[in-house]
């Protein structure tokens, strides 16, 4: 048993063995690399974790996730270098992830961090010893986006998109009942798409329907105005300790989130320090149609992240939309999400 299995809640333990059952054991071994458990101060969910706009149930980080997209595709392929592509699929997110790409403009694809990737594995000499060790090349487990059922195109679904759909359910808010997971995920297996490409899908319709009836309340978080005022405001908040040379990118590799900020609240730099104490204590945001002057006011789109699932209907696989009107409707209506308008808050940085 490596120290990070020992270290983590009997929730999330529990949790873990409905995604496998058996824990392989390299995984307790990689793990425990220095740039995998720094993972462990990277929020999956930054925009919520840091402002009392939301009021989420626990801090669920980038470690828990890479671990839990490691486990699912273990449990569906039993590939060594499948599940170390999952579990490595994160290695290059700062503190804050995807707020950083916020900061670089890229909010839509939200994909800018993941680029270091093969520089942080191949400069790790702990996960190199492991995989020459094991025989494994660097570049069969640097990009998960190999393996379709680590990766793959919205809306289909993979490990990563299951997976932080599971653990948003629990940590953000809670949808799921204890079981409900369990009895979700047993229903899944590996199946051959529309193009021929393997993905996981459901056996049974009516509980692919449930599935997505519950998941579309998060689809509406993930880019409901709250979320994207909440990543905008820490991205600008960053881009401003950067300007003024409190911090560097590179030391988002370093620090956590919650260091991060601590560091802003606790500077001479008024201006950064109100700023961080603003947006930590906020409570509500404002829709308008206009700029609205003197207020910390953004018109910023996000990605639309949502799973339409492949079901076995009498021996074919077909995309749930197909079948269920609902599920048709569903979809519509969420893609149809109005993210024209400016966001406000009370204070103004």
């Amino acid at each position: 048993m490596s120290k990070y299995f020992e270290e983590i809640s009997e929730e999330i333990k529990e949790y873990f063995h409905v995604l496998s059952k058996d824990i392989p054991d390299f995984l307790y071994e990689y793990v425990e690399a220095p740039e995998i458990r720094r993972l462990s101060g990277v929020s999956i969910s930054p925009g919520t974790n840091h402002t009392k706009i939301f009021n989420n149930r626990i801090f669920y980080s980038r470690l828990e996730h890479s671990v839990g997209v490691a486990l699912i595709i273990w449990n569906f392929t039993k590939d060594k270098k499948q599940t170390l592509a999952g579990l490595f699929h994160d290695i290059a997110n700062p503190a804050f992830s995807h707020c950083i790409d916020f900061l670089h403009g890229d909010y839509e694809t939200q994909e800018s961090t993941e680029e270091p990737t093969t520089r942080i594995i191949a400069n790790s000499e702990y996960i190199m010893n492991l995989l020459n060790r094991d025989n494994i090349k660097l570049e069969e487990i640097d990009d998960y986006k190999l393996y379709p059922i680590a990766d793959n195109d919205t809306p289909q679904m993979s490990a990563d998109r299951l997976e932080y759909t599971f653990s948003n359910g629990f940590s953000l808010v809670n949808i799921w009942e204890k079981d409900e997971i369990k009895e979700i995920y047993n229903n899944i297996k590996v199946l051959k798409n529309e193009d021929g490409i393997l993905e996981m899908g459901f056996q049974n319709p009516q509980i692919a329907e449930h599935f997505v009836d519950k998941i579309k309340n998060l689809w509406k978080i993930w880019i409901c105005h709250e979320d994207r005022f909440a990543m905008q405001c820490i991205a600008d908040i960053l881009k401003m300790m950067i300007e003024d040379n409190m911090i560097s990118e590179n030391e988002f590799y370093k620090l956590s989130e919650k260091e991060i900020l601590e560091f802003g609240k606790n500077s001479n730099n008024l201006k950064i320090s109100n700023a961080i104490k603003s947006f930590e204590e906020a409570t509500e945001i404002f829709v308008s149609d206009e700029l609205v002057k003197d207020k910390y006011c953004i018109n910023v789109k996000a990605k639309y992240r949502y799973i339409n699932p492949l079901v076995v209907v009498d021996g074919n696989n077909i995309r749930l939309s197909k079948i269920s009107k609902k599920v048709e409707e569903t979809i519509e209506h969420f893609l149809s999400y109005d993210m024209s308008k400016y966001i406000y808050s009370n204070f103004n940085m």
